[in-house]
């Protein structure tokens, strides 16, 4: 036995590493050269470095051994912690109230859409001659889509926020929730269900009601008290072990009472993201995250049998765009039906056509229970595995067809393409969509806080629309289209528009329909600023005041002056010359 040997079988999967590593760092990098997708990427590698790949070389090369994969499976349990700190990093972003605003496209949308896809694709299988549990069984899992690579996909291009982003993730969600009665239907058809099938279904959804409840329960009482303990203590070690320890805890217990363990790490993101660690928590992990993911994308591609895909060519590709052309249509037809716009609900179908990672699942498990032929479940695994593969150039598609259709929308000043914000929440409204409205929009949207910007500007606004930013046309001074965009559900509004008098217009406006609505407002000078803060604006800030101020603070720091004195020298002087001298005298004098 050799050295490397010896080592592989002391440390297991340890080659395994070593081959993963490599790849992602040195050809990966050469892959972003190119501009090809990540994703696409990984899963190009993991098809050449797989037992279907380069490993079918290995009996006439021996030496090419320590360049292939063979342990898939082994793997594929390992990748399984990447969609696990997926979800998690993903409730991170978001709260119980904005997962609560969302629960018409949730449960409307994403109930409808599984429900669907389910039984389109089970009648097909069934009408094709396959016999009826595994009809049953691939109308259930092939109606699910990926997760890992369509948030991964929305993360990159900062949709999350969006129009799309949202929808894409309402659908994913309930299609997480749903593994549990698809677990519970495969283990009927596999003769698990003792007692009953009525007694079995009680028990599970028991179990899963049950552990759902003891993880929110427990995580109000215990999460943040345990985690100002661990910050108390000043040890990264111990910060990123507990932290871990929350994500894996909550996935193995919810994957033990039935329900998906992504599902779990999910549910341990939202209840971190309400405390004060989150952010240091999201640092922390991103890097765990990026590679076990990737990990996941290179094992998807590793299970792609380049052999059976040339032997049944014509049948593979024939299913492969069945699948995509079917969800897409039955996704496209429900998102409009909900009242999203065409350029939604077009990108967000085209999106979601693929098969998703829950297939491997159960496919392999109803292989084992004998409910599924073996030769079906493979060929199966192979179109999974290659819609999978097509979706990051299917993105592109997707992303520009929506585009297209959000330009040729938005160019009509009639319109402004407004109707998809009938279900918007806790957004912020940017009233002009200059240099400065578009630079809040870029931070709002790496934020992941939800934005939408009016301009009356039609080709300005379709030139935006097609690069993906949530820009419509309408005129901000009219409270109908406020209303429109939802003001009233919005968490402020901001003002940017080069006009003054559309900016004072604006406010007054805002102020006398929706009195609790903060209102910012970016003023020409300190006059212009005085009279927004007259007409009903929060704050107003002088442009060309605040970088006067800003240069006149860098410059007492630079001669010696505390940037604390600084600091307070430089507000006073902010407050006098916007709200006048006497009010910021009696300021200071009350401070």
């Amino acid at each position: 036995m050799t050295p490397v040997e010896e080592a592989h079988s002391n440390i297991p999967h340890l080659r395994e590493v070593v081959v993963f590593l490599v790849a992602a760092g040195i050809v990966l990098p050469i892959m972003q050269r190119l501009r090809i997708n990540p994703i696409l990427g990984y899963l190009t590698v993991g098809a050449a470095i797989g037992p279907f790949g380069l490993g079918l070389l290995v009996p006439e090369f021996p030496w090419l051994r320590y360049a292939v994969i063979a342990d898939i499976e082994g793997v594929r349990a390992l990748a399984e912690l990447g969609v696990i700190f997926l979800l998690f990093m993903i409730g991170l972003e978001l709260s119980f109230d904005r997962l609560w605003r969302m629960k018409r496209l949730v449960f409307g949308l994403g109930g409808a859409q599984v429900a669907l896809c389910g039984l389109a694709i089970g009648g097909l299988a069934w009408a094709w001659g396959n016999d009826p549990a595994s009809s049953i069984l691939l109308g259930a899992c092939l109606a699910l889509s990926s997760t890992a690579i369509v948030m991964q996909l929305l993360i990159d291009r900062r949709q999350l926020g969006a129009p799309v982003g949202r929808a894409s993730f309402a659908i994913l969600l309930f299609q997480d929730l749903a593994v549990v009665p698809i677990l519970f239907l495969l283990g009927v058809l596999g003769g698990e269900a003792e007692g009953g099938m009525t007694v079995f279904l009680a028990v599970a959804l028991a179990k899963a009601v049950g552990a759902v409840a003891v993880i929110l329960l427990l995580g109000r009482l215990v999460v943040r008290p345990v985690f100002r303990l661990v910050s108390a203590a000043h040890s990264r070690e111990l910060f990123m072990a507990v932290t871990l320890l929350a994500v894996v805890g909550t996935a193995a217990a919810t994957g033990a009472a039935g329900l998906s363990m992504a599902l779990g790490a999910f549910l341990a993101g939202l209840l971190l993201a309400e405390t004060e660690y989150r952010h240091q928590i999201e640092v922390d992990l991103e890097p765990f995250k990026g590679l076990l993911l990737g990990l996941f994308f290179m094992s998807v591609g590793m299970g792609i049998d380049l052999r059976a895909v040339g032997d049944q060519l014509g049948w593979v590709l024939l299913a492969v765009a069945g699948l995509v052309v079917l969800k897409s249509v039955i996704t496209i037809g429900l998102a409009l039906a909900f009242g999203l716009p065409r350029a939604t609900a077009v990108e967000t179908g085209l999106l979601l056509a693929q098969g998703g990672e829950f297939a491997f699942l159960v496919v392999g498990i109803a292989t084992t229970l004998e409910v599924m032929p073996g030769d079906l479940a493979q060929f199966i695994l192979i179109v999974v595995g290659l819609t999978m593969m097509a979706t990051p150039p299917g993105a592109v598609l997707a992303r520009r067809a929506g585009s297209w259709l959000a330009g040729r929308e938005a160019s009509k000043p009639g319109n402004g393409g407004l109707e998809e914000l009938a279900e918007t929440q806790g957004h912020v409204i940017i009233a002009g969509y200059g240099r400065v409205g578009g630079l809040l929009g870029e931070i709002l949207d790496q934020e992941q806080i939800p934005s939408v910007s009016l301009d009356l500007d039609a080709e300005a606004v379709a030139r935006h629309c097609k690069a993906g930013a949530p820009v419509y046309y309408g005129d901000a001074t009219r409270p109908e289209i406020l209303r429109r965009a939802g003001a009233e559900r919005a968490l402020a509004l901001v003002l940017t528009m080069d006009s003054s008098e559309a900016a004072s217009r604006a406010a007054r406006a805002a102020r006398r329909h929706w009195p609790d609505l903060q209102v910012y407002a970016r003023a020409r000078d300190a006059a212009h600023a005085r009279i927004l803060l007259e007409a009903g604006a929060d704050l107003a800030i002088p442009e060309n005041l605040e970088v006067s101020l800003q240069m006149a603070e860098e410059v007492l720091q630079g001669l010696g002056v505390t940037s604390e004195a600084a600091r307070q020298t430089i507000a006073v002087r902010r407050a006098e010359e916007v709200h006048g001298r006497g009010a910021a005298a009696g300021r200071k004098a009350g401070e």
